[in-house]
């Protein structure tokens, strides 16, 4: 908890949370923190070409697959203090109670610190453990622009984080330890959440034409406005996600006008979509919807695939390793699929994966409200640790 509330005073905003952009003078900060507490554990330190930050810790037998613990330490623009900091902390911790116990293991243990897992200033999200993955090549990675037009490769070389060393992908195990980010757990009064895999997720920027005009002299009947094609689009869209209850998800989360005058009916709109589903069939369903309205129901409207992540089920040895330590510390568990991405998706296609969640309040998150107890992040904590000991020679 000092670890974690130490780091939550890097990007610390007024209302308890955090602002902590990927590739900050804050990340960096963040970074160089962790880097701090992971040595004094007696881990070295490698970054690669992407800025992923990993903290090693040797074992005894030198060519034995590593087990792999990580999150990451960047934040949305006013998000909360436990959303990806609490993974990677945890395998400060872990390592930790491991050496305080005596417990000797033949696997090097890595604590990975992912860059831009949340995609709030570059897109896609989980850029890092994309391109440590193949899931994206690093030319690609390296020239995605925010919104200011700075490449992910100049903000490396401002934070001096574009590393050439890395990991190699030897790894037995990979666990993520993270808060819940819904209000599942809670309701249910569960303490643990042994996460089965991760549902489908696809991001759209759509674009519609219009015509500027006068907000005084061009007649409603007369105009060309794009706003009334988006109205009707979103309200399409909300009407599909309703069909696919209760587990279907959508989310607009960006809404842009042209040329962003009060007065001036706008020449352009884009929005962003954002739809969810733990069946890949009926994720593909909702996809082709969506399609059709943008290319045969409405005119003058571009859709622009940003990102699709499909459904991804994790590994039974590590869900079973983590299932058996919540059985065996009585603590009160449930299956469940994550609702959100997370960077075990991409290390899922180089490494067998398992992902722990913890309540947080009211299931609130990306949100300086975020909050997870002293008790379930201790609940949280232990379960990894009896997992990775149960990984470990």
């Amino acid at each position: 908890m000092s670890r974690l509330f130490k780091m939550a005073e890097i990007g610390a905003t007024s209302n308890g949370g955090v602002y902590r952009l990927t590739l900050t003078d804050e990340d960096k900060a963040a970074r160089g923190l962790f880097s701090d507490w992971a040595r004094e554990l007696g881990c070295s330190i490698e970054v690669d070409q992407i800025g992923n930050q990993f903290a090693i810790k040797q074992g005894s037998y030198s060519s034995a697959p590593a087990i792999l613990i990580g999150s990451h330490l960047d934040s949305q623009p006013t998000g909360g203090k436990y959303d990806g900091t609490l993974g990677v902390l945890a395998g400060l911790e872990v390592l930790s109670r491991l050496m305080d116990e005596g417990v000797s293991h033949k696997n090097p243990i890595i604590i990975a610190n992912w860059t831009n897992e949340e995609g709030a200033r570059f897109s896609p999200a989980m850029i890092g453990s994309g391109v440590f993955a193949g899931e994206f090549s690093l030319t690609y990675a390296h020239e995605q622009a925010d919104s200011e037009g700075v490449s992910v490769k100049e903000a490396l070389n401002k934070i001096g984080y574009l590393g050439n060393g890395g990991i190699e992908k030897n790894i037995k195990a990979s666990f993520e330890l993270h808060i819940e980010q819904g209000p599942v757990l809670e309701a249910e009064n569960k303490q643990i959440g042994v996460v089965t895999g991760v549902q489908g997720i696809r991001w759209y920027k759509i674009s519609i034409t219009g015509r500027e005009d006068h907000a005084g002299t061009a007649p409603m009947h007369l105009r060309s406005d794009p706003i009334r094609t988006m109205n009707a689009m979103i309200s399409d869209f909300y009407a599909m996600a309703e069909v696919h209850q209760p587990e279907a998800k959508l989310t607009i989360g960006t809404i842009k006008t042209e040329p962003q005058s009060i007065n001036t009916v706008p020449g352009s709109v884009t929005f962003s979509l954002d739809i969810r589903h733990p069946d890949e069939t009926v994720l593909e369903l909702m996809h082709n919807e969506i399609l059709n309205s943008c290319t045969h129901k409405y005119q003058d409207v571009k859709l622009e695939p940003l990102w699709h992540s499909p459904h991804v089920p994790f590994h039974k040895g590590c869900i079973d390793a983590i299932e058996n330590a919540a059985v065996k510390l009585e603590i009160p568990y449930k299956k469940m699929v994550s609702g959100a991405g997370h960077d075990s998706v991409y290390i899922s296609k180089v490494a067998p994966v398992g992902m722990i969640f913890i309540p947080c309040k009211d299931g609130i998150s990306h949100n300086e409200a975020e909050y997870a107890s002293p008790e379930d992040i201790e609940a949280g904590l232990s379960v990894l640790y009896e997992a990775v000991k149960s990984m470990i020679k």
